[in-house]
């Protein structure tokens, strides 16, 4: 249960909160990621006219800072991925077993680890479910460990009953112990979603199970899935080798590496690009821990999501949020462990291109909605005295960096890096900076596409089988389809992001409610 002292922890939104001034200041924080956004594009417009010789020298030097992050980036990225691609050569099971046997300090009671297991589906179809189970019932750690819960909600129970009955029909004696909840609709104060839906699993999963049962809290890891993740075979038992050899383990959650490829073959080449950019960018994360929270799938101890009184049921972003409850109810002390595994997902394609591009835009402005955990952030530091400062200082810079970078960048390189010239006065243009102007950033811009080769070469290193439908010609579109990177990166990028910053800046009804991204293969 949840210690009073950390009520602020259970924060949505500023109305949520009952002082007066504490809800000004939580209101403050969500209009300021908006703001800094905004105020930089407006600015570099206003400076290409009112002051283009300042303006195009604040673009050359943007284009500097994005050719160095970008090198920068591709080494993280180059070097996460060979790690990962090490550990999945790895007998993981084999290795947890050695180390057990050879490690005093491992008790056998701290070795019984149980894993918690909750996969959250809505209307999804039950072959894409089914593969997710097939993947559990294939994976390279004994079953008997596994408490598996398939958490339905109560307004979709009706269209997949079929569903779910087949699921129970074929899996459910698989396990040690097979539950499905039903998350009742209507509950006041929450937001219908994954949050409030894997919350009420996990509750109903403690109740009937783990009590029931007597099993030690602190010898279960939860696996908070998306009913389309399907593990490689040695997930668990890499899972559970890093967990017993963390020091402090109970104080971390642990986050694999999500490869959106179930489906790759079948997206559209935007999808596929958004896709595997998606996946490269969580791969060099697991590079940059200072930066590391929870995303999508990920795991963490039972005790960590007890004390932080699981996952949030007003708000939309679950899956990172957690991390930040955590943060403020261990005053700091916890962290995320980079697994440098992977879990297959799928990638956004709908039934139709035209709704896919629908769906994509969607999916990109839901993950930046992200940016609500700015504002739960800044207060939360404000409230928790206990939190050394300097933490609080660098996770304030790193993320409000991070949601303004994405917001921002791309806009600023690609579409406002020319203006000068356009708003510029006639003196201007007749200086030798406005001639360099367009010709260092195009050059620029061209050795950045370093960024492109490598993630050229790791989209072949990363590809499931090809289906037999598809000819030879599918791998050549896997490759000359980077350029579209360029454009992806505004559409599905900086657009989305600086909407979800302006909703959450305007609030009320502007704000997002929880959308589930349709799921088709």
């Amino acid at each position: 249960m949840l210690s009073p002292q950390y009520y602020y922890t259970r924060t949505g939104r500023a109305s949520d909160l009952e002082n007066r001034g504490e809800r000004k200041l939580y209101r403050f924080f969500e209009i300021l990621p908006g703001i800094i956004s905004w105020t930089t594009l407006l600015g570099v417009v206003i400076l290409s006219w009112l002051a283009p010789v300042f303006a195009a020298i604040f673009i050359i030097v943007f284009d500097v800072y994005w050719f160095l992050k970008t090198v920068y980036l591709a080494l993280h990225l180059r070097s996460a991925f060979k790690k990962v691609k090490e550990n999945l050569k790895i007998n993981w099971l084999e290795k947890l077993e050695q180390n057990l046997a050879a490690t005093k300090s491992v008790s056998e009671a701290e070795s019984d680890i149980y894993h918690l297991i909750i996969l959250p589906i809505y209307k999804e179809p039950y072959e894409l479910a089914a593969e997710s189970f097939r993947g559990l019932i294939n994976a390279d750690y004994p079953k008997e460990k596994f408490i598996v819960v398939l958490a339905t909600e109560e307004n979709s129970a009706g269209e997949i009953k079929e569903t779910i009955e087949k699921i129970k029909k074929e899996f459910g004696d698989k396990f040690f112990r097979f539950l499905t909840t039903t998350h009742p609709k209507n509950i006041e104060g929450e937001i219908p979603g994954k949050g409030s839906n894997v919350a009420w699993a996990a509750k109903e999963a403690k109740k009937i199970i783990i009590d029931s049962d007597r099993l030690p809290y602190e010898n279960i890891i939860v696996s908070c899935f998306d009913i389309d993740t399907v593990v490689y075979p040695n997930y668990f038992a890499r899972l559970t080798y890093v967990y017993l050899n963390t020091e402090n383990r109970q104080n971390f959650s642990y986050q694999p590496v999500p490869f959106y490829v179930n489906n790759i073959w079948q997206a559209p080449a935007l999808a596929r690009i958004v896709a595997f950019s998606a996946t490269f960018w969580h791969t060099l994360q697991q590079e940059r821990i200072e930066r590391l929270t929870t995303f999508s799938s990920h795991s963490m101890p039972f005790q960590a999501l007890l004390k932080a009184d699981f996952w949030q049921t007003n708000m939309v972003n679950e899956d990172s949020r957690i991390f930040w409850q955590c943060l403020l109810t261990n005053d700091g002390d916890y962290g995320v462990v980079p697994l440098y595994y992977p879990v297959k997902m799928d990638a956004n394609v709908s039934s139709s291109f035209w709704k896919t591009m629908s769906s994509l835009y969607k999916q990109q402005r839901r993950w930046a909605w992200g940016c609500e955990n700015i504002p739960y952030m800044l207060f939360g530091f404000w409230k928790n005295k206990k939190m050394a400062f300097r933490k609080k200082w660098r996770y304030s810079f790193l993320y409000f960096e991070g949601f303004w970078s994405w917001s921002t960048n791309a806009l600023i390189i690609f579409l406002l890096g020319w203006l000068p010239l356009v708003l510029g006065s006639d003196e201007f243009r007749q200086t030798i900076l406005s001639y360099n102007l367009p010709q260092t950033t195009r050059w620029l811009m061209t050795f950045s596409m370093v960024g492109l080769i490598t993630s050229a070469y790791l989209t072949i290193l990363i590809l499931p089988p090809k289906p037999l439908e598809y000819g030879k010609y599918k791998y050549l579109l896997m490759i000359i389809q980077w350029p579209l990177l360029l454009l992806t990166m505004i559409i599905f990028g900086a657009i989305p992001a600086l909407e979800a910053q302006t909703r959450l800046m305007l609030g009320g009804k502007y704000r997002l409610g929880f959308w589930v991204t349709p799921k088709k293969r």
